[in-house]
């Protein structure tokens, strides 16, 4: 039998966690898992090797411009040469970037959203959307061009995306969020994973 004083911490102890879930809508919209599970999330992005003011290679540096075959058989020594390190991270090691940092996330403009590793057109700009979740969100992909997978991570089970060329990890897909969008859908996408190009 727990004490009432030991009932009385415990409570602080799940309050507190709750109205952090609360404060941060990264993690509101992406689990439904324990406060420790949270924690350990939000951990995990402190510790994150980014650093937003590395300059982003050119996509055509990137895809083709040495005649380079770029897919899932690709080396990830080829990989380590073609992308910095903010872009291998994430699309390379299923790294995340920080929420509202990245370039995409309030970006409007028209156009076609490419893989930043190997250039597949992903999302069309139509079907981008404000989510205010800290990423961009988008509520359906160019038909073929993204793949899913169960990410188990974290103590959370989630839905990755990955460009379905070169197998880069693009972020998670939600379902059942009650935007009003025609899929009720939210693709979570690292703005690191993108390209826009505004030439369709």
């Amino acid at each position: 039998m727990l004490s009432r004083d030991t009932l009385a911490r415990t409570a602080v102890l799940v309050i507190s966690c709750w109205c952090a879930m609360q404060a941060s809508r990264s993690l509101l919209t992406t689990t439904r898992a324990s406060s420790r599970s949270a924690a350990v999330f939000t951990k995990v992005l402190a510790r994150t090797p980014f650093n937003s003011s590395q300059p982003r290679r050119s996509i055509a540096c990137m895809a083709g411009a040495e005649g380079q075959k770029l897919d899932k058989s690709t080396s990830n020594e080829v990989w380590k040469k073609m992308l910095n390190a903010n872009e291998y991270h994430v699309l390379r090691e299923k790294g995340t970037e920080p929420p509202g940092s990245g370039k995409y996330n309030k970006f409007k403009e028209e156009g076609i959203y490419k893989c930043a590793g190997c250039a597949q057109p992903l999302y069309k700009s139509e079907t981008k959307f404000d989510s205010a979740c800290g990423w961009p969100a988008f509520y359906d992909e160019i038909p073929g061009a993204v793949n899913r997978h169960e990410d188990n991570t974290f103590g959370m089970v989630r839905i990755e995306i990955t460009c379905s060329n070169c197998g880069g990890h693009l972020g998670h897909v939600f379902k059942g969020e009650g935007f009003p969008t025609p899929t009720n859908e939210r693709h979570c996408v690292n703005s690191v994973s993108l390209k826009h190009d505004a030439k369709v």
